[in-house]
């Protein structure tokens, strides 16, 4: 369904469309809130307030971008909201305080078919140590194949600035995934 038929049913209150439009953004949304916050308690109201927003202001989407793009871009103010009201609550983290969270992430159940083996496993649990920035890119790139456009415009950050946390992102992905298995190096190398 076309972004303009489904927001104008969605303005028309049609539930179907409503639901068509979680079922079809909901993986985008999920990758995003657990990239950013590491919070999986959390994950369902971050959840539920991203799609209430989404729901409030459809009538003032003015189609500048995407659907999913606009939909993302909700998605990560909502966890920049979180992540700053946190940080207010408790102080602000250390750095390994959220490298510690971050290990803690477990994937959404739509992730399973990835875990099913032990390299997706770990590349996995290696994404989730990377710092939020290399993480939140490296998952919208390539788990959600968002162009460096489209993580631009979700994120707010400079179109450099993208490329440049992807490519960081993926450096130290390598290294972490070397230091912990020495023999990837080798695989790692051809690509």
């Amino acid at each position: 369904m076309e972004d303009n038929i489904l927001i104008k049913k969605i303005c028309d209150g049609d539930s179907p469309a409503i639901r068509f439009l979680v079922e079809k953004h909901k993986n985008l949304v999920w990758h995003i809130i657990i990239s950013m916050t590491g919070h999986h308690n959390y994950a369902e109201d971050l959840f539920q307030e991203v799609f209430l927003r989404v729901f409030k202001g459809i009538r003032n989407f003015r189609a500048e971008s995407s659907l999913s793009t606009w939909v993302g871009s909700i998605t990560h103010h909502v966890c920049v909201d979180f992540i700053r009201n946190r940080k207010k609550e408790a102080g602000l983290l250390s750095l390994d305080e959220d490298r510690k969270l971050a290990a803690n992430i477990r994937p959404d159940p739509d992730w399973k078919q990835a875990e099913n083996s032990d390299m997706n496993r770990l590349i996995l649990a290696t994404i989730a140590k990377l710092p939020a920035d290399y993480r939140t890119a490296i998952t919208l790139f390539h788990l959600d194949e968002k162009s460096y456009e489209e993580i631009a415009e979700i994120t707010a950050m400079p179109l450099g600035t993208v490329k440049s946390n992807i490519s960081r992102g993926r450096n130290l992905l390598r290294k972490l995934l070397i230091s912990n298995v020495p023999d990837l190096a080798a695989i790692l190398d051809n690509f």
